[in-house]
């Protein structure tokens, strides 16, 4: 199978995390239109809002959304599941992976908007970097409140819940914004860590981290548009981001979802 990929998304390395937890072998491809908004391209035809990650199945098939390719992984290959049966756990599981797809994914690429693309400086970078290390706290908080005393999310079993949520702790991590020491959050990312299928993914988020400085003229220079969706596009605003919106308006350096 064929994963449309970037090593830097979130939602590409769930999707990995979880096809490595099930054995399922894959090749990454990065679009070569990734980021341009292009509608002309067979990415943009296996999924119109040109969005990672996109998994390309039988027959040449394409299927896009990390949360409904997770849905597919565990109705094709049931044998390894990432969910559980019992409904109350497959909805606590869902309830998480939804915090860490929304508002975790809005802050950690907020951050990344300032940290890597240096949409804003001086005061206003300071302010939103602020926003950021508050809603990050925020946000763990409900985590560790909800994994409790338990080793995975779901319970005893690594789970779907734990697919979702890796990408966007490790990030956090990354930013210098770690779960406090010895919380309970703490001691499940050096769990999860260590699993072979997420220290993989880990180490390729590394290594693509490592290259953002260069990256980011070419999105400030309009080569690459990066794309301001529902979620991110409300933690700007309320982070006190609108001049970094309207200047990526004005430089054209920004996009908007599909249609638009």
């Amino acid at each position: 199978m064929i994963l449309y990929d970037h090593p830097l998304s979130s939602y590409g390395q769930k999707v990995k995390i979880a096809l490595r937890e099930k054995g399922i072998a894959f090749t990454c491809v990065l679009p070569d239109d990734f980021g341009t908004g292009r509608q002309d391209t067979e990415f943009a035809a296996a999924n119109p809002r040109t969005e990672v990650p996109v998994l390309i199945v039988e027959d040449g098939q394409a299927i896009f959304d990390s949360t409904i390719i997770l849905d597919y992984l565990d109705e094709r290959w049931p044998d390894s599941p990432l969910m559980p049966r019992d409904p109350l756990v497959r909805a606590r599981q869902r309830e998480v992976e939804e915090i860490a797809d929304g508002p975790y994914e809005a802050v950690n690429w907020g951050y990344g908007e300032i940290l890597w693309f240096r949409r804003a400086e001086g005061a206003l970078a300071d302010d939103m970097c602020h926003v950021a290390a508050t809603d990050t706290r925020v946000v763990q908080a409900w985590l560790t409140k909800r994994l409790g005393d338990a080793p995975w999310f779901g319970g005893e079993t690594f789970g779907r819940a734990d697919a979702a949520v890796a990408p966007m702790v490790n990030r956090s991590v990354h930013y210098g914004l770690a779960p406090v020491a010895g919380s309970a959050l703490a001691l499940w990312h050096e769990r999860v860590s260590a699993r072979p299928a997420v220290a993989e993914t880990f180490a390729e988020f590394d290594a693509a981290a490592a290259h953002m400085a260069q990256a980011a003229d070419h999105y400030r220079s309009g080569g690459r548009r990066r794309e301001y969706r529902d979620h991110r596009l409300e933690w700007m605003i309320r982070s006190g981001g609108v001049p970094v919106v309207l200047d990526g308006l004005r430089e054209d350096t920004i996009r908007f979802s599909w249609p638009g």
